[in-house]
């Protein structure tokens, strides 16, 4: 169960009963990564460098670019490793510090839609007033406020990981680390860090979207009352990107929340690529998401070649 690794380690697992085509499936792997690190890369060289695209929506969508972009660096170096290499071992440290920001970002994400959806909303009810009511120093303080919720509130459950005698197989179930992963190898009392995580997840993931969803029941009603047809058309066509953003991310979560409390007799595979899906799917479809939907981000693409064509 342990050969070759010592007991400050564990045992990371591609893809069981499949190892020997690690090499072909690395193959996707990489094309998803390259992709998502291209995309958000891009999208964030593109908010920069356009001044047109100054404006709090767009600093707001720089926050979910960069926060995928960190998220999707966090897990590629060991999941690479183990689907490249077989290199399945990780330190205690390096494996809870993991677990710390694929946790804590992944509930930025949470936060900065949910922002993105406030932001909608000023934006449809208030349009003559959205730029004195959402200023830049604003839109900093809630990106700050979004940040120190996602990575303070993770801290409780990681800290004791650091101090609990593992004794147990030290075997985990992925090519990453995960809270719950790791503490089921833990040799003390975890009744803590099993209800601590049930409690932060309804109070961000179930009450973020339920703020959106009431979000969009107000925009809804707005649009409504707008008397022409074109402006109706045009406050919802705003929104058409943050919806498939938001639906990328929650659907995910949702399914994976299901599997891992119902899905008890589900395959280990079937696990696995949820987990993949709900990690690398958001990243990789948020920059095409609004490429293709938002017109000012396909201007700002083609000015952006345009000058690099001019300084060639």
């Amino acid at each position: 169960m342990w050969p070759n690794s010592s007991f400050n380690s564990f045992l990371l697992t591609g893809f069981p009963d499949l190892e020997a085509a690690h090499r072909w499936i690395s193959i996707p792997f990489f094309l998803v990564y390259l992709s998502v690190l291209l995309g958000n890369g891009a999208l964030l060289l593109l908010i920069k460098e356009d001044h047109s695209l100054h404006e709090p929506m767009y600093y707001f969508l720089a926050m979910l670019a960069a926060t995928d972009l960190g998220l999707t660096l966090t897990t590629m170096p060991s999941v690479l490793g183990v689907l490249w290499l077989d290199h399945r071992e990780i330190g205690h440290v390096a494996c809870f510090s993991q677990a710390y920001f694929i946790h804590s970002l992944s509930f930025v994400e949470s936060g900065i839609l949910l922002a993105m959806a406030c932001d909608r909303l000023i934006a449809i009810r208030n349009p003559l007033r959205y730029t004195s009511i959402l200023t830049n120093t604003r839109v900093v303080k809630m990106g700050l406020g979004i940040l120190m919720r996602g990575f303070v509130s993770v801290i409780p459950p990681v800290l004791p990981l650091y101090f609990f005698p593992y004794c147990h197989s030290h075997v985990l179930s992925h090519a990453f680390c995960l809270h719950q992963d790791v503490i089921k190898l833990a040799c003390a009392d975890t009744s803590f860090n099993r209800l601590y995580p049930v409690v932060l997840v309804a109070l961000i993931f179930v009450l973020d979207s339920l703020v959106i969803l009431v979000s969009y029941v107000l925009i809804l009603r707005t649009v409504l009352s707008l008397a022409a047809r074109e402006e109706r058309v045009k406050a919802l066509n705003t929104c058409v990107s943050h919806i498939c953003c938001v639906l990328v991310f929650y659907v995910p979560v949702t399914g994976l929340s299901l599997i891992h409390r119902f899905g008890k007799q589900v395959p280990q595979i079937v696990h696995l690529i949820m987990s993949y899906v709900y990690l690398l799917f958001p990243p990789l479809m948020n920059p095409v998401i609004y490429s293709a939907k938002t017109k000012q981000i396909q201007r700002g693409i083609l000015r952006l070649f345009a000058t690099w064509r001019v300084r060639a």
